[in-house]
């Protein structure tokens, strides 16, 4: 019997041709990525997104977009994940924010910089959702729909 999926949020941001990554260490390796995390109980996916960049940047942010839907399943751990992309503007950068515990860095790189540290990168989403972003591949945030009563 497998398990359920993993829930999943991430944001893409840029800002002056380079995007907000995380360094962080993840399964034992140091690796790349989104900010992204896991939706808690109760909290909607744009909420989930927002808290996440902002636990793992120390940036709070505007989700503006849509980018999609990924589905991706780790031969490190077998997890399959739910990836629910958007992209966001940044707002402000908090002062002295203190970044979840795994979280080493977090860092603006630019599409050459990203890509010459494949590699590294926690999965091979990180690239994909980039490259839709690119592409064009965006949609509008009305294609979410959330009746989740946030406090």
């Amino acid at each position: 019997m497998s398990k359920a999926p993993h829930i999943t949020v991430a944001c893409v941001i840029e800002r002056d041709s380079r995007f907000l990554m995380v360094r962080e260490e993840s399964d034992g390796l140091i690796v790349y990525n989104q900010p992204a995390g896991h939706l808690e109980p109760g909290e909607s996916l744009i909420s989930a997104a927002v808290r996440e960049t902002l636990e793992e940047t120390g940036w709070r942010v505007k989700i503006t977009q849509f980018l999609g839907i990924y589905q991706y399943t780790s031969p490190l751990n077998g997890i399959s994940y739910l990836r629910h992309c958007f992209v966001a503007s940044p707002v402000a950068k908090v002062q002295d924010a203190k970044l979840d515990e795994d979280i080493l860095e977090a860092c603006w790189l630019s599409l050459s910089e990203i890509k010459s540290k494949e590699s590294e990168l926690r999965s091979p989403l990180v690239l994909e959702v980039l490259n839709d972003f690119i592409n064009a591949k965006i949609f509008p945030l009305s294609l979410t729909h959330s009746t989740v009563q946030e406090f």
